[in-house]
């Protein structure tokens, strides 16, 4: 009877499954080519394979429990739908994503039940490495490989000073890019540990000095790398040094490091390789919740529905805007020609507006940019990759964050030349003035969901760095001029 019944509820998982990637469908394309197409997140085409592996280790004793349809799952089902919708409304593709499989982690313990789903808990929680995440430590691991560097460069004899994540090594200029941070290897490394930790331990503590060793190990080895490579540019060529460490970087040096993690466990590991993954006598029958599989399969596909059903109701909300839009004049300034020495426009492709222009006053110039969107959502919103101040693969550099400029979020920039910027950079969504991304996400999401309006406004100030002129100052004094920023977005989209 067990078999049947195994059967009959893996038939009815495969149809819910499939069922709730066909609902969003969009989000399981972009998830694809985020695996396929990015260095970063190559790794996550591994992680599927790798719970059909754990899953397949287990089938003995999931052979001896009784699976069963069980109503409480629905509850993680519509935590991750309620979560997807966040993400949608508030065009955060890591919520869609994470909703999209905790959606799925909830019909596993919809229709498999929560005793099944505990002999499945590190399979299930595995799967949350199917979502992309950790893009955010770049900027930190790009300074930590800086100060790795700088010291070991001193040590060998080469002359070398940085600027933020640039270094100045001999007869060349090095950028320690976000490639270069070692990012991708502690996110796959991240992956890998949490595996091998399950997999070869049973002490917790092993388990958590495994993990710190599997996060510490690639972050030394990256900073080796980056010394080693303009090491070897000081007594060769940057071509021939580059060209050897792109080799080294994406064929040899993630099994290096996988292997000296390893080596560095390995004779600590406390389970052997064909002990029980659980003990399936210790893993109770449900008692209560119960449900026929059919009304099982067909509640989750209503609660999953839902979500999607919402999105589409809301999907159109937009602020109108008029069809004509001016940059204001200042009072004490007046408008310029553009930088012809260091010219930068920010990159906003998807705006339905985009003004920028330069003003001076005395020795001061400051270029204004302003971008403005009727509504946000996939390929026309604030905040997406590669777009903003710099755009991806822009002949400006990121150099170091600085001291926030009258509120707004500020950073210096390079390019060649040498030429540098300081911009500043503040957000208007609905009523909300901020300088930070995240709650840019936050507003437009509530927005989204709840009704208001729905304009956001991207708004920059950016001034050049030149002898006998701080930058900082001038851009502060624009700042000034024009007033409270959400003022000045109101005057910026005022009808003409």
């Amino acid at each position: 009877m067990t078999g049947a019944q195994w059967r009959r509820h893996a038939i009815g998982l495969a149809l819910a499954a499939a069922a709730i990637l066909l609902l969003v469908r969009d989000d399981v394309a972009r998830l694809v080519s985020i695996w396929w197409t990015s260095t970063t997140f190559g790794h996550c085409l591994f992680i599927g394979p790798v719970i059909g592996w754990l899953v397949w280790q287990r089938r003995r004793e999931l052979a001896a429990l009784t699976p069963v349809a069980w109503w409480p799952g629905l509850a993680l089902v519509a935590v991750g739908g309620a979560g997807w919708l966040m993400g949608d409304a508030g065009s955060v593709g890591f919520a869609r994503q994470l909703g999209l499989v905790v959606m799925l982690q909830g019909a596993v313990v919809t229709l498999l039940g929560p005793q099944v789903a505990r002999g499945l808990a590190f399979p299930l929680g595995y799967a949350l490495f199917l979502v992309p995440f950790g893009e955010e430590m770049e900027s930190l691991l790009q300074a930590v490989t800086v100060r790795m560097v700088m010291p070991l460069l001193h040590l060998a004899g080469v002359p070398a000073s940085s600027n933020g994540v640039l270094i100045h090594a001999g007869r060349y200029w090095f950028e320690v890019a976000e490639a270069c941070s070692g990012a991708k290897f502690v996110i796959a490394m991240l992956a890998f540990g949490v595996l091998v930790a399950d997999v070869c331990f049973v002490s917790w503590r092993r388990r958590a000095w495994f993990l710190l060793a599997a996060l510490v190990v690639p972050v030394l080895a990256n900073g080796l790398r980056a010394f080693g490579t303009i090491y070897a540019a000081h007594l060769t060529s940057v071509e021939a040094a580059t060209g050897f460490d792109h080799i080294v970087y994406g064929w040899l040096f993630f099994g290096l490091v996988m292997a000296a993690v390893l080596a560095i466990g390995w004779r600590w590991f406390d389970r052997t390789p064909d002990a029980p993954a659980f003990d399936p006598a210790a893993l109770r029958p449900v008692a209560g919740g119960r449900m026929g599989l059919p009304i099982g399969v067909l509640l989750t596909l209503a609660v999953a529905g839902v979500w999607p059903m919402w999105s589409a109701g809301i999907a159109h909300r937009a602020t109108p805007l008029p069809a004509r839009i001016e940059l204001p004049q200042v009072a004490g300034w007046t408008r310029a020609a553009l930088s012809r020495r260091a010219p930068w426009m920010p990159y906003y492709p998807g705006a339905d507006h985009m003004l920028f222009g330069r003003y001076a006053r005395g020795g001061a110039a400051v270029d204004l940019a302003v971008a403005v969107f009727g509504s946000q959502g996939e390929g026309h919103k604030i905040g997406a990759f590669g777009t903003g101040a710099i755009r991806e693969e822009d002949r400006w550099v990121r150099v170091a964050d600085e001291a926030p400029i009258a509120g707004g979020k500020a950073m210096r920039i390079t390019a060649a030349g040498p030429v540098e910027r300081v911009v500043a950079t503040w957000y208007v969504v609905g009523d909300t003035v901020t300088s930070d991304e995240r709650v840019v996400k936050i507003e437009t999401m509530k927005a989204k969901l709840f009704g208001g309006a729905q304009r956001a406004v991207a708004i920059h100030l950016s001034a050049e760095v030149l002898p006998g002129r701080d930058a900082r100052a001038d851009i502060a004094a624009l700042a000034a001029a024009l007033g409270p920023v959400d003022g000045l977005s109101d005057a910026v989209v005022a009808p003409r």
